[in-house]
């Protein structure tokens, strides 16, 4: 890691590790967001640790398996001691059969020590520094989840324990077993459904909070005018609602605000973006994905632009009052999101 240009390093809540300001959502570099390039994907991961972030999180679903397995390809190459500088997170919690489709959710004891093990391997690693339970699994207690992550973390295969989409209710359970050391949630300009009930947890429990998707898959880049400019295989054609027809010309109404400071004070709206999430809280650890350095680039000298506070009331007044069209996911995926 370059340390002269190094991200500013905080604690990611009362009870996690020391990571940049800025994370890396690895999933895009695989799977989801269209074509990818290995060898760009990799050169996005070297870059990134150049440029000072420490925290890469993927998950085994991504793919699944090959966003591991990327990372893995990476960090072997790594030294012990650069390794201990990274803060590596993944996730469990999917049932996928052999023909690597995900059929469903799966937290069972059992499970959760078969889904570890692969992911140790994939990553050529011996210990994940983050284990998040990547949806809440219904059927299955949290605290029983909870006893068999505590055990691992005796047992020195992981360091601290997160939960991702995990309702209020939840997060005081598990924390009772074992203290959580992060809650990843969607969490953007347009997306804002954890201020109400879970950010006052987390911040009543010191418990870290990492938004994903803080450029809203993309679209809050400005650069998304509609699906007819993603690829085939891109996961948003058929799971975005909000970038539909019937969506995407009200949606364009936030772009448009954004563009308009991005323009006054010479930033992108992607920017203005993630300086909003800092602006809510300067710990919280937003994750953007991208697969180009340029992006990448952009992205992190966010967290050391500004703009005057006078342009923040100006656009969270606006915020307030605009309604995304469109819902987050679509019904299925929505069904898995805890709201106990």
């Amino acid at each position: 890691m370059n340390t002269q240009n190094a991200l500013p390093i905080c604690k990611l809540g009362k009870n996690g590790p020391l990571v940049s300001k800025l994370g890396l959502g690895c999933m895009g570099l695989t799977w989801a967001y269209g074509k990818t390039d290995p060898v760009e994907s990799t050169r996005v991961l070297h870059k990134a640790f150049d440029l000072g972030i420490n925290f890469l999180d993927t998950a085994e679903i991504y793919g699944p398996y090959n966003n591991e397995e990327l990372i893995g390809q990476v960090i072997k190459t790594f030294s012990r001691e650069k390794r201990e500088k990274l803060v590596l997170a993944t996730k469990f919690g999917f049932d996928i059969t052999q023909d690597n489709q995900i059929i469903g959710l799966n937290s069972n004891p059992s499970h959760i020590r078969k889904s570890l093990e692969g992911s140790l391997k994939r990553l050529q690693t011996d210990y994940i520094d983050l284990y998040y339970q990547h949806r809440v699994d219904p059927s299955v207690p949290i605290e029983d989840v909870m006893h068999t992550l505590a055990a691992l973390v005796k047992e020195g295969k992981i360091k601290y324990i997160g939960l991702s989409e995990a309702g209020p209710t939840t997060i005081r359970r598990a924390h009772e077993i074992h203290p959580i050391s992060a809650v990843q949630s969607e969490y953007s300009i347009w997306e804002r459904g954890v201020e109400e009930k879970v950010l006052p947890v987390l911040k009543e429990l010191g418990i870290g909070f990492v938004p994903y998707s803080p450029l809203g898959r993309g679209f809050l880049s400005g650069k998304i005018q509609g699906i007819h400019q993603l690829d085939d295989t891109d996961w948003r054609r058929e799971n975005y609602p909000r970038l539909l027809k019937e969506n995407i010309a009200h949606n364009l109404e936030l772009i448009k605000k954004l563009n308009e400071i991005s323009t006054q004070y010479h930033v992108t709206p992607a920017q203005i973006a993630l300086m909003w999430i800092w602006k809510q809280d300067t710990h919280f650890i937003p994750i953007p994905g991208t697969k180009h350095i340029q992006y990448l680039e952009e992205n992190v000298k966010a967290a050391s632009l500004s703009i005057p506070d006078s342009e923040w009331e100006v656009l969270n007044q606006y915020i307030k009052s605009f309604n995304p069209a469109g819902v987050r996911y679509l019904e299925p995926i929505m069904k898995m999101i805890d709201t106990q």
